[in-house]
């Protein structure tokens, strides 16, 4: 059969964003309005971000769904299926499905996610990659008896549920495994474990003991970069000097790397010797104070910046490595209190030239980074084989759902065990 033989297809819309009346805060009298977001990683949308008026649903004579409703994402996110847990309408990148005696609306669901796959194939051989809604009517639907479908539904809904906690535990196990590695970066970098002392940093209330506070303009030469001039077509020809932008923060961002040796861009010498930028020299500590501010990496080589950088040429008192770890732990601290913009986060130069840290020794600084190395290294290695376990968990929920609801699986004979559970 088709879609549209079992299942009542409606299309949301948009009432007018600049139009307050067609909007509202109040719960009591606004209609929960799903986009695309609110869809975003649930099988149930329980609530939106935005809320119409009834005049702002009844401007674009929009759909209310009761809660079981299917929604089927046609643009953006492509072939994305949730079901409605409240009573709600949706956009126009939704299509609302609700089953006819035909058909039973949990199966609908499933049916919708085993076909999503195709249904982006056919989006991306169209014109633009959405679809619309007679291609989604035209969708086939298999000719089973509701008791059959239902049966499948309830199959589903157990095995399902069942592996979503599982996938949603190892994310909390990731999540844990991220926060115990910035705890160890911590107490490695301020010394927590040798006796404490009190301090004025505003990131660190104490430190260990014979860690003494230095500014770091005191053992570093601190500095910038600069973009030679575009209107000078010259200075982008014989572009060989690596030039660290915003286009390298997606590098480090996470902090996967500590040395960045190849950029996006390069500029040429003779822009570089006719503007302020400057080519620093290899292991000097750049932090992004711009866009996506807040993230520390060390030049792998001699390499210029672009303004978006300030940089840290260690003298002999401080470890690059040991610079670097310092400022992933005050990363909290810059973005909360020292980065400005509502769009854009900035940092600027002279809070960034009055930071002081705790500086032991340099056996000390060797020693602390090579723990958060090893700690580091040790929770790569957890967190990956949690993500590679969450990768086939995934897998093999698609797959059941496709084995069940096209019944290569019959659900009547099937094993109850879920890998990892």
């Amino acid at each position: 059969m088709k879609l549209k033989h079992v299942a009542r297809l409606r299309a949301g819309g948009t009432p007018d964003t600049s139009d307050e009346a067609m909007w509202t805060d109040d719960a009591t009298e606004g209609i929960p309005w799903v986009a695309i977001g609110d869809m975003s990683g649930t099988r149930l949308v329980a609530g939106t971000n935005k809320l119409v008026s009834l005049s702002g649903a009844s401007s674009k004579g929009l759909p209310v769904g009761q809660a079981g409703t299917v929604l089927f994402a046609m643009y953006a996110s492509v072939g994305a299926v949730s079901a409605l847990g409240v009573k709600a309408t949706w956009n126009q990148a939704l299509l609302g499905l609700e089953a006819s005696d035909l058909a039973d609306q949990r199966f609908l669901a499933y049916w919708l996610e085993h076909y999503a796959p195709q249904a982006v194939a056919q989006a991306r051989s169209a014109t633009q990659a959405n679809l619309n809604a007679d291609q989604v009517a035209n969708f086939p639907f298999p000719d089973l008896s509701l008791e059959e479908q239902r049966r499948i539904a309830a199959f589903l809904d157990d095995r399902v549920d069942r592996i979503d906690r599982i996938i949603a535990a190892r994310r909390q196990q990731i999540q844990h495994v991220k926060e115990c590695l910035q705890a160890e970066r911590r107490h490695e970098v301020l010394g927590l474990r040798d006796g404490q002392v009190a301090t004025p940093l505003p990131w660190a209330t104490h430190v260990g003991a014979g860690r003494p506070l230095r500014r770091l303009f005191q053992v570093t030469r601190i500095g910038t970069g600069h973009t030679p001039s575009r209107s000078v077509p010259e200075y982008w020809e014989n572009c060989t000097i690596p030039w660290l932008t915003t286009a390298d923060v997606h590098k480090f961002r996470y902090d996967q790397i500590d040395v960045i040796d190849q950029t996006e861009l390069q500029i040429s010498e003779l822009g570089l010797a006719n503007s302020a930028a400057v080519l620093h020299p290899a292991n000097t500590v750049a932090l992004s104070r711009t866009a996506s501010a807040g993230f520390p990496v060390i030049l792998g080589k001699d390499m210029a910046t672009s303004q978006d950088y300030f940089t840290w040429t260690c003298g002999p008192e401080i470890i690059p490595a040991y610079l670097l770890e310092t400022l992933r732990v005050m990363r909290s601290y810059l973005l909360k209190y020292l980065a400005t913009g509502s769009t854009h986060k900035t940092i600027y130069f002279p809070d960034l030239q009055d930071l002081e840290v705790p500086l032991p020794s340099l056996g000390a600084q060797q020693a602390a980074v090579e723990r958060v190395r090893h700690a580091s290294s040790v929770a790569l290695s957890a967190e990956k084989l949690l993500t590679n376990q969450i990768a086939r968990l995934s897998e093999y929920k698609s797959s059941l759902i496709t084995a069940a609801a096209t019944g290569e699986l019959d659900v009547t004979t099937a094993s109850r065990r879920i890998p990892g559970e």
